[in-house]
Parts: structure tokens; C-alpha cells; sequence
């Protein structure tokens, strides 16, 4: 049986005067697994990695944590103008000792996690400097150096160009399927969850949510009315036989169909 590194149970959650975000959530992560959460923008996706990490407090539930736990946020400003080899280096920081400087094996790894992600030649570079995009890959970068069990992304690829979002989304499924790491990431982009999470979490309007294996939950009936258009699941022809993923289909696309 997996072992359970985080267990939700019975969460709920609503900010003052507006309509509950998710209510009696129950969520086991299991070491190995990747879940993607999936929906519009303010239902409750930030809000749940906020309660997951501790940085918020509970309304009603429970959240049991096991392991340490790393965490890549959507945005990050430093106050001072830190290097990139100093920000991913901060994630170090709890395996060094009071008052001591990082040691060479804290370098190494910090450098190791960058190589990771083809972003080591920028290890010189003002953090401030670099793009939106490139910054998120630091980011990530540092949540690698911690060497920690479960990762936790919020909206890791929103800034990324194609490329590099195919590179964060196989360093998730590598980090799950070879470190035996468990991830949890949140996303607009159902062809990702498809692409990498074992489970998919949904949340909808007035509290409600949908957990469960990606290929009972990731289906046009349940997307479709979640994110108010049309998303297919569609076989493509790639290399000798088909894949499958999840398009969706936008309105000014219909209509030029139709001129």
C-alpha cells in the first residue's frame, strides 16, 4: 500500500461574505503520485495550497502533514537584489545549521537543480533580470533543492513558453516516477493534468468538487460546464500510433469555422 505523505479530511473553506470555495474535501497524497487541480479563476485553487501548506488558517477540517513539503508560487518578488545561485540556494536553508553558511554540497545541489531545468547558465544573474518565464523555472529550482517529499506548484507553467512547459511537466512526471516524490499542481490547462497526474480535482461553483482518477474525471462533460466552453478528448496520429488529449474549443474559432 502507498504511503500517504498528506491527508485532507473534511475541508471547508469561504472567504467573508462570499460563496464557500470547496466544502467536506477529502484528499489522501501518496508518495509517487501527481494531482492536478483543475478550475476557474476564484474558486479556490490558491486558496487550497495556502490551507495545504499551513500559511492559512483552517475554518473546518483537518490537514495532516508527514514529510516536509516544497512550494513554487505563481508570483515571488525577493526585497533585495538576490542572484539566481542565491535564490535557489534559500531553499537550503533549512538543512543548514544556525549561524553557518551554505557548505559546498548546498552549492552543488543548488546548481544540480538548475542544470535540471537548462537555467545553470543564469546562475550569476540578478533574479529581478530575467523573465517572467525564467524566473518560475528558479523558482522551481529552489522547491528541487530543498529535497523535500511532497512539491507543491501553483500554476507552475502559466508563464512559460511551450517548450519549457513541456520541460516542468516532465520534470513532475520524473520526480514522481523516479525520486517517488508526491506533487500537487494547479492548472487552467486540462492537457496537462492529462499529460502528467494520475488524479484530477476539480473545483466547481457553490463548494463543490470532483476527485478521482484522470480518465473518469478529465471528460468533456465534467470540463465543459467547468470552464464554461467546449473541451473535447481527442486521438491525434503521433509517431507509429495515436495519443489522446483534451482540446478546448473557443468560440472565435467556431466562428471562423463558419465564415
Amino acid at each position: 500500500m502507498a504511503e500517504t505523505l498528506l491527508q485532507v479530511n473534511n475541508l471547508s473553506f469561504g472567504w467573508p461574505g462570499q460563496p464557500t470555495l470547496f466544502q467536506r474535501l477529502d484528499l489522501q497524497l501518496q508518495r509517487g503520485e501527481v494531482v492536478a487541480v483543475l478550475g476557474p479563476n476564484g474558486r479556490g485553487k490558491s486558496t487550497l495550497m495556502q490551507l495545504l501548506l499551513g500559511t492559512l488558517p483552517l475554518q473546518q477540517g483537518s490537514v495532516s502533514r508527514h514529510c516536509g513539503l516544497g512550494f513554487v508560487p505563481q508570483y515571488f518578488t525577493p526585497p533585495f537584489a538576490y542572484k539566481v545561485l542565491d535564490i535557489v540556494l534559500m531553499g537550503r536553508a533549512r538543512h543548514v545549521q544556525l549561524f553557518r553558511s551554505p557548505s559546498a554540497q548546498d552549492h552543488q545541489l543548488a546548481k544540480q537543480a538548475l542544470h535540471a531545468l537548462d537555467m545553470l547558465a543564469f546562475a550569476d544573474r540578478e533574479f529581478g533580470s530575467l523573465s517572467g518565464g525564467q524566473r518560475q523555472l528558479v523558482l522551481i529550482a529552489r522547491a528541487l533543492a530543498m529535497a523535500c517529499e511532497v512539491l507543491i506548484l501553483d500554476e507552475p507553467t502559466s508563464a512559460l513558453d511551450l517548450h519549457h512547459q513541456d520541460k516542468v511537466l516532465t520534470m513532475i512526471d520524473q520526480l514522481a516516477r523516479e525520486r517517488h516524490m508526491a506533487v500537487i499542481f494547479s492548472t487552467h490547462q486540462p492537457n496537462h493534468a492529462h499529460a502528467v497526474a494520475d488524479r484530477a480535482l476539480l473545483l466547481g461553483a457553490e463548494g463543490r468538487h470532483q476527485l478521482g482518477h484522470c480518465q473518469q474525471v478529465l471528460t468533456a462533460e465534467n470540463l465543459s460546464p467547468l470552464f464554461h466552453l467546449p473541451i473535447e478528448r481527442i486521438s491525434v496520429p503521433f509517431a507509429d500510433g495515436h495519443l489522446e488529449t483534451l482540446v478546448p474549443i473557443f468560440h472565435s474559432l467556431r466562428e471562423r469555422d463558419r465564415e
